[in-house]
């Protein structure tokens, strides 16, 4: 049978490791075939592979039923092949459009010719519904819309063969089902996809085969209508993975975070929270739902001292923590697991065990009289890295070289191991595996256990209700209810976040 892509035996190594380990990987055509695995499985390197960003030690690769040699992504492209990468690769003051055609330039009279551009633009969106305007600043639209973009940017290229790279990590609920319809569309069409997820319900949801593949090497490609979510987790981790969060009944205690009244203003100067009202107690996981942009950043930045209250009030127990500065808030006993792990969970060239300190290295035994001492600081971090689990080379590798779940298990680490009276966990298990986030929820869960206090803001519905003792939904800068996980369902949430009505709710 003749494959689109026929990816045969391929090894790909970097130094003290190897990424891929005689990977095979064959996709029909007009399939949406999944790629499924742990974070640091291999998944993305196989992909730059294929994509012309590394080049193997071995293997062959056979496009459309040819052999080629595929060192280049513009080599990729001529071959009809796009990738959607999972962080997106725009110029934010650009227009849609000029993100598009940006190293693809038409011209006309020797100048970059927009207005054609912007038609074939429109033309290409109408056709596949994604309803992207190709005059917007990229900086103005939704992370979804940005999405599209990547998708046009791939189509104006005449790619037939689509790369997807964690496409819905950073979607809301409801634009993973826009996405969803967009990738059924682009089949219809003729295009083939490549989905890498973590996502089960999604594989079962839209795939029609899947290739596991497990710490480099290939574990099998199953028929997708002939398996099962249990199934294609045990193929991934190699065990049985618990898919129900256990934990039992909270027992809350007296009040750690209380917020009163509080508004603080976006970029724009417009108030993002306005009013909020909030308590959470010792023992006790509060989850936060809601559709982004509804001031979720806004109140983490307020709580952490990254970004002014204009008013209202935040106390830690009984200290006032209201515009302190982060380290303040931090020494109050608070620590903060961020929604974006790259920008401001890690410094990504400091080496893993100088991100394991990075609220500590001022304190003994790792410096002294400003003087830091490696030889503590990288001791800690071998102990935190058996303890979380961090697949990692060494303490001394860049934060940068290690997978998603692992930069994320780095985080948890150090921030856990202050033992914070408080800890917020933003987006905690944003793109990990299944194995990833039955850790990182025990983790929260043994928190709670030990009597702390525990904020959770997730747009992942299923964690919020799973993972929660009480959800408090927040729309227009409020919370607008608060309720009860084992009395609710998604729809129901979905309809709270929309602005809908159940009723005045305590936010107390």
């Amino acid at each position: 049978m003749e494959y689109v892509i026929d990816m045969r035996n391929i090894r790909k190594e970097f130094p003290g490791i190897v990424a891929n380990d005689n990977i095979t990987l064959q996709v029909k055509k007009g399939e949406i075939h999944a790629l499924l695995g742990e974070n640091g499985a291999g998944k993305s390197t196989l992909m730059n592979v294929l994509f012309g960003l590394y080049e193997p030690e071995q293997g062959e690769i056979y496009v459309k039923g040819n052999k080629v040699v595929n060192n280049d992504p513009n080599i990729a492209n001529s071959l009809g092949i796009g990738m959607v990468h999972q962080h997106f690769m725009l110029v934010d003051k650009f227009t849609v459009t000029e993100n598009i055609i940006l190293g693809k330039e038409p011209t006309k009279g020797g100048k970059v010719d927009l207005q054609t551009a912007a038609k074939e633009v429109q033309a290409l969106s109408d056709q596949y519904g994604l309803r992207v305007d190709p005059y917007a600043k990229v900086e103005d639209i939704s992370v979804g819309m940005q999405q599209r973009v990547e998708i046009l940017k791939t189509l104006y290229r005449g790619a037939d063969i689509l790369i997807f790279d964690e496409p819905t990590a950073v979607l809301t609920p409801q634009e993973i089902v826009e996405l969803i319809q967009i990738m059924r569309k682009l089949v219809s069409e003729g295009k083939s996809i490549i989905l890498i997820t973590h996502k089960l319900k999604e594989i079962m949801e839209v795939c029609d085969r899947c290739t596991v593949i497990r710490r480099g090497r290939g574990v099998g490609t199953v028929d997708v209508k002939d398996s099962n979510p249990d199934s294609l987790a045990a193929m991934m981790v190699g065990r049985e993975v618990n898919f129900t969060v256990i934990k039992g009944i909270s027992e809350p205690k007296e009040s750690v975070l209380t917020i009163k009244d509080l508004v603080v203003l976006d970029s724009r100067k417009v108030p993002a929270v306005n009013g909020l009202n909030l308590t959470v107690k010792a023992g006790e996981i509060v989850g936060i739902a809601g559709v982004d942009g509804n001031g979720q950043s806004e109140l983490l930045e307020a709580i952490t001292g990254l970004r002014k209250a204009n008013e209202g009030s935040i106390h830690l127990r009984d200290k006032d923590i209201t515009n302190k500065s982060p380290r303040s808030v931090t020494v109050s006993g608070l620590a903060h697991i961020p929604q974006d792990r790259h920008k401001h969970g890690l410094v990504l060239d400091f080496s893993v065990g100088e991100n394991m300190v990075l609220q500590t290295y001022y304190q003994k035994p790792f410096s002294t009289n400003g003087i830091l001492k490696f030889s503590p600081i990288f001791d800690k971090a071998k102990k935190l890295i058996s303890e979380y689990d961090v697949r990692t080379p060494d303490a001394y590798t860049p934060a940068r070289a290690l997978s998603g779940g692992n930069q994320q298990k780095a985080i948890i680490a150090r921030e856990v191991d202050r033992d914070p009276d408080f800890l917020i966990a933003a987006q905690p298990t944003r793109g990990l595996d299944v194995g990833a986030i039955e850790f990182i929820h025990s983790k929260l869960i043994e928190q709670r256990d030990k009597g702390k206090a525990v904020l959770l803001v997730s747009f992942e519905l299923d964690e919020i209700i799973n993972v929660s003792d009480r959800i408090a939904v927040m729309y227009e800068g409020k919370i607008v209810a608060i309720v009860d996980p084992k009395e609710t369902t998604e729809q129901e949430l979905g309809l709270l976040m929309a602005g809908g009505k159940r009723g005045t709710v305590n936010a107390e």
